[in-house]
């Protein structure tokens, strides 16, 4: 989680998860997508909602599963111009209360704080990681890059010159 109060805050008792679980829509406000744009260092963020299923989970702990649909604007890394696209990404996050001992190898799991789960942290956290961090607009190419020579070889051999065949 953020340090600070989080700009998109969701929280959820953990306790008040019934045993077949429930089915949560949450949607940012606009001043709360701004303030999330500015942290995940986008332009804008028109909207950004999850629904999100929440299961209880190892005695006492949360399963947080569902999709997040984001739309924002994003700048290409080639040409610098700003356009709008669409985010639609899976969140699946696991929680269980301080003191619960769990297999580390079998998911990412993090601790409940005073028996709730963040999901409005959940869906940003998700969201910075499904956005692309080198986005670019469709038919746009990174450029060749010339390298310089290696050190001993001629001024025309790359370092890939050995995998070429040269």
């Amino acid at each position: 989680m953020s340090l600070g109060a989080p700009e998109f805050s969701r929280p959820l008792e953990a306790r008040r998860v019934p045993k077949d679980g429930s089915i949560e829509k949450i949607a940012a406000s606009p001043e709360e997508c701004r303030a999330l744009a500015s942290r995940i260092g986008v332009p804008i963020i028109h909207a950004l909602s999850a629904e999100l299923r929440a299961h209880p989970w190892r005695g006492g702990g949360i399963k947080l599963d569902g999709m997040l649909e984001a739309d924002l604007d994003q700048v290409s890394a080639v040409s610098g111009t700003t356009f709008r696209t669409r985010v639609k990404a899976p969140v699946e996050r696991f929680f269980v209360p301080a003191g619960i001992a769990f297999d580390a190898g079998e998911a990412d799991v993090d601790e409940l704080s005073d028996g709730l789960v963040d999901m409005g942290e959940v869906v940003a956290e998700s969201l910075l990681l499904a956005i692309d961090p080198y986005p670019r607009l469709e038919g746009e190419r990174f450029g060749e890059v010339e390298l310089p020579p290696v050190a001993g070889e001629g001024a025309a051999a790359s370092p890939f010159a050995r995998l070429k065949g040269k």
